[in-house]
């Protein structure tokens, strides 16, 4: 009888696949490995060691999408890290180690809470604090308002090859919305890709993959521009061909909701769709579906006004979510952020505390560089690369192998040139081992231990993984300790309390009676988005160690329910627009998950007195979407 392998270390095992990048493999090999030679030929190879670590960390950050999306992607976090460098500096010269282990654990703090805003605040939190561990543990001959612009500098240097430089496939759709074109083409595919499931096991899965190209396609044009709005044709036209996906998402759901086979003409109009978006070429006739049931009448009027925008390409509703100031501050000051808040500061001063006791003590000997041990211990702690005990394993493992790969390059490669040549080599292999935190972690630590050896200092791999090995145990023991004030699991009730609230408002919307279809699909993004990001971060947590998983018993369940009811949401909004009334199944539905939500004891929805509207005689709305289209049936074959 063979046992099952432990979640933490199934994932600890498991690495992501998928083609070689190779336009981020060129950027990352013109990265940092040019910075340092440039440097080391102006006699300042200090400074060339901090630009190229901000060039390494925009590397890092420099994942698929729209290069307008990677402004705030690369630019945001390299800010915070600029930041996070001048002040380490400053404290670390002028401040006692008591005073600059508190500063450090302080900005933990604060950078654990901005951490709950998402990836790209996750990213802003880890500079943040290895910014400041680099500055206050990492002698260098330059004050700290020098280092902080070479970080930015090197950081600004990746971001413009990201900007100026052509990615695969680019050449072929146009080179300005490459990233953007792909997201959009990639909404069409995964609607014909539900399309083909429907009424099989994977539709479920395929409409989970229909939310994650929506929200990427929404990130890659949402991202920062000099003006409000569009600015041009080409991104008018790329804003309505999104905009036209929305209800074909919306038909497709209802169809995986009602779980019949539909034909396979059904997904030929939006993989044509995706040809078109992919070539920026016109739609041609579409192959109409049939129109026996109210979804497929409502795929069948989407498809036309798909047909339609396409070829008016005059702008559209990105139907994103607009979160304001405040209610980001909700987040940062809420359950999500004050629990990660507090493990980062106590794991990141606790390690700056014992790196400093190490470093005072002469434990380093010649080596004065005392910020490797926390800011390992950032990464360690940092949850979005998987599970506790899977990064522990995978950054100790990892560190062995560079520390041991770099001792071997150190002994035979030239000085300078090898190690400028050794920094080229690590800089490429960033984006292919971003696939596996263990391979990523001995990338890096090949490139970090080379730009401290090409800064003066002399080799030491072996000081290193002691210090990595220190970390992993420091944030073990800290990473499961009950946090004062924090019952267990409270970020994953906040997260499932943020679906619940966005699919009460989306379930409000529709049985309220509202004509308002754009604000609808927007409701409906964000119940799928936050459902989506409760999901991840429940799967996270059972994948931890018992005495962590045990706080995510029940909550896969409870966002189970609330995806069922989203669904049936979004099947009753295409059946009122169709027949004006909901008929019983949907109701009973209906009534069923609203009571299996409640059952569940941490969220609870409500259904309105705008239900008893949607199935009465009376007020009811009569269809209009097979009469109000006919004039229009031509574009369809």
């Amino acid at each position: 009888m063979t046992r099952a392998v432990p979640p933490w270390l199934a994932h600890a095992l498991r690495a992501q696949r998928g083609p070689v990048p190779w336009s981020a493999v060129a950027r990352g090999a013109l990265g940092g490995g040019p910075l340092l030679l440039a440097a080391v030929l102006a006699g300042r190879p200090t400074l060339g060691v901090v630009a190229a670590i901000g060039a390494m960390f925009a590397g890092i950050n420099d994942r698929p999408g729209s290069r307008r999306a990677s402004v705030g992607r690369i630019g945001g976090p390299a800010l915070a890290g600029a930041a996070g460098l001048a002040v380490g500096t400053y404290a670390g010269d002028h401040v006692s180690a008591v005073l600059l282990t508190l500063l450090l654990t302080g900005l933990g703090l604060a950078a654990g809470a901005v951490s709950a805003l998402g990836p790209v605040g996750s990213s802003v939190g880890t500079q943040l604090l290895v910014g400041a561990a680099v500055g206050a543990g990492m002698p260098l001959p330059e004050p700290g308002w020098q280092r902080a612009l070479a970080f930015l500098a090197g950081a600004g240097w990746l971001l413009l090859l990201r900007l100026a430089l052509p990615t695969s496939g680019s050449l072929a759709g146009g080179f300005r919305f490459d990233g953007e074109r792909n997201a959009v083409a990639g909404v069409y595919d995964a609607v014909a890709g539900l399309l083909d499931a429907t009424g099989s096991d994977t539709a479920t899965a395929r409409r989970a993959a229909l939310t994650a190209a929506l929200d990427h396609a929404q990130d890659a044009l949402a991202g920062p521009r000099l003006r409000r709005y569009a600015s041009s044709a080409a991104e008018r036209r790329l804003h309505a061909q999104y905009a036209a996906a929305l209800p074909l998402a919306e038909a497709a759901t209802a169809l995986a909701w009602a779980g019949e086979p539909v034909p396979a003409r059904a997904a030929e109009g939006p993989r044509r769709l995706a040809a078109a978006v992919r070539g920026s070429a016109p739609t041609g006739p579409l192959p109409a579906p049939s129109r026996a049931v109210p979804a497929l009448r409502a795929l069948d009027d989407a498809l036309l006004r798909a047909a339609e925008a396409f070829d008016r390409g005059d702008g559209g509703d990105l139907h994103g979510r607009r979160r304001s100031r405040a209610v980001r501050m909700r987040t940062v000051l809420g359950a999500r952020g004050r629990e990660y808040g507090l493990r980062v500061a106590l794991c990141f001063g606790a390690s700056a505390a014992l790196a400093q006791a190490l470093y005072h003590a002469r434990w380093y000997g010649q080596h004065d560089h005392w910020y490797w041990l926390p800011a390992t211990a950032v990464f360690l702690v940092k949850p979005d690369l998987g599970p506790l005990a899977s990064r522990v394993l995978s950054r100790a493992a990892g560190t062995v192998l560079g520390a041991l790969l770099f001792a071997g390059f150190a002994a035979v490669l030239p000085r300078p040139g090898g190690l400028v040549a050794l920094v080229a080599v690590s800089g490429a292999l960033i984006p292919v081992a971003a696939r596996h935190f263990a391979a990523q972690t001995a990338v890096v630590t090949v490139l970090v231990l080379a730009l401290v050896m090409a800064g003066g200092e002399p080799q030491a791999s072996l000081a290193r993984i002691g210090e990595t090995l220190l970390a992993c145990a420091v944030v073990l023991v800290v990473g499961h300790l009950p946090m004062p004030g924090q019952r267990g699991g409270a970020a994953i009730r906040a997260r499932l309390a943020e679906a619940a609230g966005a699919a009460q408002t989306y379930l409000d919307h529709v049985l309220g009676g509202s004509d308002d279809r754009a604000g609808r699909w927007a409701l409906r993004r964000e119940a799928y988005r936050t459902l989506a990001e409760a999901r991840a971060a429940i799967a996270l947590a059972s994948a931890e160690l018992p005495p962590l998983a045990r706080h995510a018993d029940g909550a896969d369940e409870t966002a189970a329910a609330l995806e069922l009811l989203v669904d049936t949401v979004t099947a009753c909004a295409v059946h009122l627009d169709d027949t004006g009334r909901l008929d019983p199944r949907h109701v009973r539905r209906l009534t069923e998950l609203a009571d299996r939500v409640r059952a569940r004891g941490d969220v609870a929805v409500r259904l309105t007195a705008g239900l008893r509207r949607t199935t009465g005689a009376d007020g009811t709305r009569p269809g209009t979407s097979g009469a109000e289209n006919g004039t229009e049936r031509g574009r369809l074959v």
